[in-house]
């Protein structure tokens, strides 16, 4: 898939004309799968009989999903990108679209616009330390970027994956978390925000667990998705430890209703998150990061 620098230094994914869908006409895929991830969390995974062959996507992209009748929402797309026949992607039911949308069973259909957005930075991480930091059900986003760190894990130096929950219930993809904790070379630290019986993890903020891991400051890729608060103080902790912000990423999910930067929800300073993220540099919008008026 080609990939273009723009003026701002931000990564783009871009297909050839012939290969995208219209981008505003959601395409009819089947619900193949669901599971249940946690008390409010699912993952669908999807296909399309006109597609057989999916849609090519980059590890930090997402899809406009609608649920006919409802409306549509954006979704971080959480499968494998060496598998795009199969879309996968985790919504947490947290309103109308998205309890629709998690309430579909295998055969029924959704639409599918996309995907859309910019990627994690695994083609500059190469040769570096890298280290991945989720919060809550930030982990979807960021799994594809897993899968494939996983994939070449030896173009990469060590690799660590640092996630929180709200607590035991709320943890995402439990049994890959194990099966990941395995791997050679591979890091995985888990905590939550407030230990119920029978936990014997590590209890706090996903901060907390930065101490444990070891990374080289100077030739160090962080990549973090997760709450706005929660991405604020991670990035805090890796720049007191010497991680220039050109070589922290975030993910941002603002908002966004078009995800083609027509309507303008999504703006963030001079960017559109639909557009220009939702992957940035965090050096790039540092200066609009957190303030509410942006």
């Amino acid at each position: 898939m080609p990939v273009r620098e723009d003026k701002r230094g931000q990564e783009r994914v871009w297909e050839t004309r012939g290969s995208l869908p219209e981008p505003m006409l959601p395409l009819p895929f089947t619900v193949r799968k669901t599971r249940k991830e946690t008390h409010d969390t699912y993952t669908l995974e999807l296909q399309s009989e006109s597609r057989p062959g999916g849609l090519a996507f980059a590890a930090g992209q997402f899809n406009m999903l609608y649920a006919f009748g409802v409306g549509e929402v954006p979704v971080s797309i959480s499968g494998d990108p060496a598998a795009p026949e199969v879309l996968v992607h985790t919504v947490r039911a947290v309103g109308p679209v998205t309890r629709a949308i998690s309430g579909v069973k295998p055969g029924d259909m959704l639409g599918v616009r996309g995907p859309f957005g910019t990627r994690w930075p695994l083609e500059d991480a190469l040769g570096s330390d890298v280290v991945v930091v989720a919060g809550g059900i930030g982990l979807a986003p960021l799994r594809p970027a897993l899968y494939q760190l996983f994939r070449r894990r030896r173009d990469y130096k060590r690799v660590a994956l640092l996630y929180g929950a709200r607590s035991p219930r709320d943890i995402l993809y439990r049994r890959e978390l194990g099966r990941w904790d395995k791997r050679p070379g591979v890091d995985v630290h888990v905590t939550v925000d407030h230990a119920t019986e029978g936990w014997g993890g590590n209890e706090g903020v996903v901060t907390a667990l930065i101490p444990k891991v070891e990374f080289d400051p100077a030739a160090t890729v962080v990549m973090v998705c997760g709450p706005e608060i929660m991405m604020r103080f991670t990035v805090i902790e890796f720049q007191k430890r010497g991680v220039p912000s050109e070589k922290i990423y975030i993910s941002m999910e603002r908002n966004m209703q078009c995800g083609i930067g027509f309507c303008g929800h999504c703006q963030l300073g001079p960017y559109f998150v639909c557009k220009d993220g939702p992957v940035f540099r965090f050096g790039t919008i540092e200066t609009f990061f957190g303030r509410r008026e942006m």
